[in-house]
């Protein structure tokens, strides 16, 4: 098995730490990995990527230029990105902010409403665990319980009082994604 993942939006989306969390998923799983961040120089606010592989192999090259899945959270990801996507290929986003939806019938589209999630919550920064609670319910590449082993991990110590918020919006964006109504 080898999963192959863009996930892109703005900077202070939590994009990066999304990447991370998964990639510390995947070698609690003993699978290899690849993480590998892109952003540019505006940070928060610019848009920002990162690329994510877990493979039962070797990885090769953490250069990709198609994918098995894009998380896209932001109209600008979505149009560079959704034509990335491998056919049979899994696309989740969340529809805050996107003005042109995908039109692919080539793949499978799931849509989160993390971004109305978190704001119902008062918790803005579990934006990011809803999508990858969404992301792992639609395609459980990671066990549960290896997300929460590798949020631990990538968190410093001193956040690591926000762990069940964030245990508990992982768990809430499994049961709120749901597969997007297809436009003609």
């Amino acid at each position: 098995m080898t999963e192959e993942i863009i996930i892109a939006g703005f900077g202070g989306q939590g994009v990066l730490s999304m990447g991370k969390i998964l990639a510390y998923s995947g070698i609690m799983q003993e699978q290899e990995v690849s993480w590998m961040p892109s952003y540019g120089p505006e940070m928060r606010g610019g848009t920002a990527n990162v690329t994510v592989i877990l493979s039962d192999d070797r990885v090769s090259s953490p250069v990709l230029q198609s994918f098995d899945t894009a998380i896209l959270l932001n109209q600008q990801s979505m149009d560079k990105f959704e034509s990335t996507l491998k056919p049979g290929g899994l696309m989740i986003y969340d529809p805050n902010g996107i003005t042109r939806h995908p039109k692919r019938d080539d793949i499978r589209i799931f849509q989160v409403e993390a971004t109305a999630e978190a704001a119902r919550m008062k918790s803005p920064i579990t934006f990011n665990m809803l999508v990858l609670g969404a992301y792992i319910k639609v395609n459980p590449v990671v066990d549960f319980e290896n997300v929460i082993l590798g949020l631990k991990k990538s968190l410093p110590q001193r956040h690591h009082h926000l762990i069940p918020k964030n245990e508990t919006a992982i768990s809430r964006g499994m049961e709120m994604v749901h597969e997007a109504k297809r436009t003609p």
